[in-house]
């Protein structure tokens, strides 16, 4: 018996220490996937300056062109049996346009339900978007596990309570405290032009001015993020 708690032990070092490795490599990940967002952006800017620059230049020069005198783009033949010159006009130049989308380090998202906008802080460290989520009471109906939970509404400051299928649980390990384990659900999120359905983890944000946080699982292949603006986007107008 002895030896079988001393492996048993060490079996859950052993997996503490693998924990905490794979930590730290999502850690270094997340600080590089923020540099390459960064890099990304900078990128996008100095591209469209350049092709600013050159569609100014390209106008300039085709303003300075001296006028010619009307032709027809039809060949003609003269009675003396000269063949006249083809001409055929070319279209002017077209800007680029990218369709990825430029947020901010805040914005305001549509979140359905309860079918309100909150203002959100998009983080591309994190994987996973959360959200606030107070007196979480967890149930079955049908079978199936469902959570009730109260968010507050940012004009009246009053609970707002909702009601949605769990998804699933994570675990999250902080320093020196015990493994959290949170429910995941699913929302609707309006932003700009986005509109998806994704996955939150729920946990009490009161402390932090958002009461939303956008992750990765929302932003990949649509938009990057430039953290030196805020709220690019405008609020969603709600039906009265």
């Amino acid at each position: 018996m002895a030896s079988q708690h001393k492996n048993l032990q060490q079996r859950v070092a052993d997996l503490n220490q693998l924990e905490e490795t794979l930590n730290a490599r999502d850690a270094a990940i997340s600080v590089r996937e923020k540099e390459l967002v960064t890099l990304l952006s900078e990128l996008l800017k100095q591209k469209k300056q350049l092709e600013n620059q050159q569609l100014q230049l390209q106008q300039a020069s085709h303003s300075t062109r001296k006028p010619r005198s009307p032709v027809s783009t039809q060949t003609a033949q003269s009675s003396k049996g000269q063949n006249q010159t083809r001409i055929t006009a070319t279209s002017k130049p077209k800007a680029v346009q990218d369709n990825v989308m430029i947020l901010g380090g805040l914005e305001y998202i549509y979140l359905d339900p309860p079918g309100i906008n909150l203002s959100a802080r998009i983080d591309t460290g994190a994987q996973t978007s959360s959200l606030n989520a107070l007196d979480m009471v967890e149930f079955e109906r049908d079978g199936k596990p469902y959570i009730k939970f109260n968010i507050i509404h940012p004009e009246t400051k009053e609970k707002t309570e909702v009601i949605r299928r769990v998804r699933g649980h994570t675990k999250i390990k902080k320093h020196k405290t015990e493994p959290q384990r949170r429910p995941i659900v699913r929302l609707r999120v309006r932003l700009g032009d986005i509109d998806e359905h994704i996955s939150f983890t729920l946990v009490n944000r009161s402390k932090f001015n958002q009461q939303v946080l956008i992750g990765r699982n929302f932003l990949r292949d649509l938009a990057i993020v430039d953290v030196s603006k805020q709220f690019t986007q405008p609020k969603m107008v709600l039906e009265q």
